[in-house]
């Protein structure tokens, strides 16, 4: 066992009140084999594992859920995919997206209902997502009911603003609202390479009119194996656009739908992020075309879906030697 690193657990973990947890910084799978082994000893708790870091509860953990930060916690965000169809094709897609993929889209009166059911079962934040959710003209109509509601993010390209698009964009509430942009380096070789070329330069522009018209931005990046050492170069960029912390996502490739590399995810090693589409409820975002990431057929009653999620999670956690990790989507 690395004397390092176990160090560096007292000094972090031991410290901390109990029920109370710290993010380790970690350097590859040894480091968390480290980690679990020494909090297994120990009498504390891995919760979850992220790409650098392993995050540790001192103590015991009775109860999987309790034990989450609250904002990670299965039923406190919902995931909506509106629709599948994309302007784009990108040759990691996680669903598969593309101009010519079938929509599958959730009709405003079905988006209507999914908003008062979340409403009541307690979720607290909504992000929509795609596809590109600004393929629908009529996106404007479902994001006017959600942000009545809930706090609302859209994931989006930022490049099919033009026309009646542009129109109803600039329409659009200011509060309870943000714009989750795609920009994957900062430089257009490597973003345009899994994009397509001049994706880049639009994207850019996506950005800079999202701001001049007084949206809330935050920009997430998804990183493949070569995009890897440009993370330095990302943030540069995202100090250049006058980002918080808050709004700057950086994730990894996941290995689902067109992605054939990346990382590799299931029900048991992944903290559950409820998620519906027109075909059902999955287990998270990042898996909503993959069978076995399916939890059931209808999202309705919404909260039923959400404890269904809840006790599957527990069982997982309370029965398994598997470490859940976040994939931050968002």
């Amino acid at each position: 066992m690395s004397l390092r690193l176990t160090l560096r657990l007292v000094e972090q973990v031991g410290s901390l009140a109990a029920g109370s947890t710290a993010l380790v910084d970690v350097e590859g799978p040894d480091d968390v084999e480290i980690v679990r082994r020494w909090a297994e000893a120990t009498g504390n708790t891995v919760i979850s594992v992220h790409p650098d870091a392993v995050e540790v509860l001192r103590g015991r953990m009775d109860d999987p859920i309790g034990a989450l930060p609250p904002d990670r916690r299965p039923g406190h965000r919902l995931w909506v995919y509106t629709n599948f169809h994309c302007n784009l094709a990108c040759d990691y897609c996680c669903v598969e997206s593309s101009p010519s993929a079938v929509p599958r889209v959730i009709d405003l009166e079905q988006f209507g209902r999914l908003m008062d059911e979340a409403s009541g079962a307690g979720v607290e934040e909504l992000y929509l997502t795609g596809g590109e959710p600004f393929m629908l003209l009529d996106l404007d109509e479902r994001l006017a009911v959600a942000t009545a509601i809930l706090p609302t993010t859209v994931l989006t390209n930022a490049m099919v603003w033009t026309g009646e698009r542009r129109r109803r964009l600039e329409a659009l509430p200011r509060e309870g609202l943000t714009l989750q942009i795609s920009l994957d380096a900062a430089t257009a070789e490597l973003h345009d390479l899994h994009r397509g070329a001049g994706s880049f330069d639009r994207a850019i522009a996506g950005i800079r009119l999202a701001m001049e018209l007084g949206f809330r931005v935050r920009i997430a990046a998804t990183l493949g194996r070569d995009s890897i050492d440009a993370e330095k170069e990302l943030d540069t960029l995202f100090d250049d656009l006058d980002l918080d912390e808050d709004q700057r996502v950086v994730r990894r490739i996941a290995r689902q739908g067109a992605a054939n590399d990346g990382l590799s995810v299931s029900r048991t090693s992944l903290i559950p992020e409820v998620c519906v589409t027109a075909e059902g409820v999955w287990w998270h975002p990042v898996a909503a075309i993959d069978p076995t990431m399916k939890v059931r057929d209808d999202w309705s009653p919404l909260e039923l879906a959400i404890e269904e999620i809840r006790d599957e999670y527990r069982m997982h956690r309370l029965t398994s030697d598997v470490l859940a990790s976040t994939f931050p989507c968002a």
